[in-house]
């Protein structure tokens, strides 16, 4: 079915098709219909399968609808809920160029930032509002936020919000928001906590639809694992940066500390990217998105919590420099390649002491990733090719790998004959 098929409104269609949005992806096909029909719903399906729009595009066409009868201004009409500031400003990007040439308007509001200009746009009316939670509390407990005629409750990337502790401030909202409204509950992955947290809040009726459930990484992303240890990792980055000469490269470490440290490593070798964590400044971490999406930078150094929910079009492979030690994000980290209809590559670096989390990463997935197979030649090799030379003995480990070689003929293959020595 496409989207020109669809009983939406004209104007939402004419955006669609701009947007290249000509059929509905799994998500979409299978929420739609429920959320038009203003059912509560609970989805689950992976990182970049087009979640957004899933609730977006229902959403929009009923506000667009209504407020073509009543032209009278309403206050806040459905309230999305994410976790992250970056998730704010994305979603709130999406759904505006969704509702672009529609009466529907969409503002966002986050921590971190001077309030008074997030006032200012609250002031000036708006029908959908996307917020974390700290600065939503904030502005209400100050007089300038009003959620009373909320209809749609949306919960984004959940799964997170309750991994960064928001359960209570979830639980609070409700107290906030008219007792008759449709709730939208959308995570990436599902367990036990997140299942009743999710009940907890949506009807005893609510649709439920899961996309995947076997394997929660998204079919369109190539996952491999190559074996490397810690000290030669960064080689193997600068390899693979100059090799995909055109391509965005989003690479996962597990501190702050290992961001800083890796971008120091790649631009003594020329090569010049950001970093993104918590210890920078909204204003940094925005510049260093938007570097990224625009194309001046094709390298971007991130933690787990800053990354979450980045949704930028084409990057074409995602690093896990260092092996996520919670099994989850590795789904969440490879999801930021691949997302709607395009492919994508996620390459995992794993040292010997990172082996316990790849066996939990692959019971978690449900089964094994693709080795990449990187002997003593290959690593000589992407020695060779680097230009950070300090402290590299690469003659070394090929006289290593030659004498190696040597060894294993001698054990189960023929010894060379003298006279083929001589004649050399």
């Amino acid at each position: 079915m496409k989207f020109s098929e669809y009983s939406i409104c004209p104007e939402l269609k004419k955006n669609l098709d701009k947007l290249g949005f000509r059929r509905p992806t799994d998500i979409q096909f299978k929420s739609i219909p429920y959320i038009l029909n203003g059912e509560d719903l609970l989805a689950i399906a992976q990182t970049g399968t087009g979640k957004t729009a899933a609730y977006g595009i229902p959403i929009i066409h009923k506000l667009h609808t209504w407020k073509e009868k009543s032209r009278r201004k309403d206050g806040i009409k459905c309230l999305v809920m994410v976790p992250t500031h970056e998730l704010a400003i994305q979603v709130t990007e999406v759904l505006n160029e969704l509702a672009r040439h529609t009466l529907v308007k969409t503002i966002c509001i986050f921590g971190g930032v001077d309030q008074d200009p997030q006032i200012a746009l609250l002031d000036k009316g708006a029908d959908i509002l996307v917020t974390t939670p700290g600065r939503m509390f904030d502005l209400r407990s100050q007089g300038y936020l009003d959620l009373h005629r909320v209809e749609t409750l949306v919960l984004d990337e959940a799964d997170h919000m309750l991994d960064k502790g928001f359960i209570k401030d979830i639980q609070d909202v409700l107290s906030y928001l008219p007792k008759r409204r449709q709730t939208l509950f959308f995570s990436a992955t599902i367990d036990k906590e997140i299942k009743k947290l999710a009940y907890s809040l949506v009807q005893s009726n609510a649709i439920r639809i899961q996309i995947a459930p076997k394997n929660p990484v998204a079919k369109n992303v190539y996952h491999k694992v190559g074996f490397i240890e810690m000290d030669d990792k960064r080689y193997f980055l600068e390899r693979l940066y100059r090799e995909q000469k055109h391509s965005k490269i989003l690479v996962f470490v597990r501190t702050k500390v290992r961001a800083e440290r890796l971008l120091k490593a790649m631009e003594r070798v020329d090569i010049f990217g950001r970093t993104l964590h918590g210890d920078k400044s909204q204003t940094d971490r925005s510049s260093a998105l938007n570097d990224f999406k625009e194309g001046k930078i094709r390298l971007l150094i991130a933690t787990d919590i800053s990354a979450r929910g980045v949704d930028i079009a084409m990057v074409e492979y995602v690093v896990n420099y260092d092996m996520p030690e919670q099994a989850e994000n590795y789904v969440h980290r490879v999801g930021r390649t691949g997302r709607g209809n395009h492919k994508g590559n996620a390459i995992s670096f794993c040292s010997t002491e990172e082996v316990e989390l790849l066996k939990e990463i692959e019971f978690y997935i449900g089964g094994s990733i693709e080795v990449l197979n990187i002997d003593k030649v290959d690593l000589a090799d992407t020695l060779d090719f680097t230009k950070d030379t300090k402290g590299l003995d690469w003659q070394k480990l090929i006289a290593e790998e030659l004498k190696q070689i040597e060894t294993e003929a001698k054990l189960y293959g023929k010894k060379p004959s003298k006279k083929k020595k001589k004649r050399r």
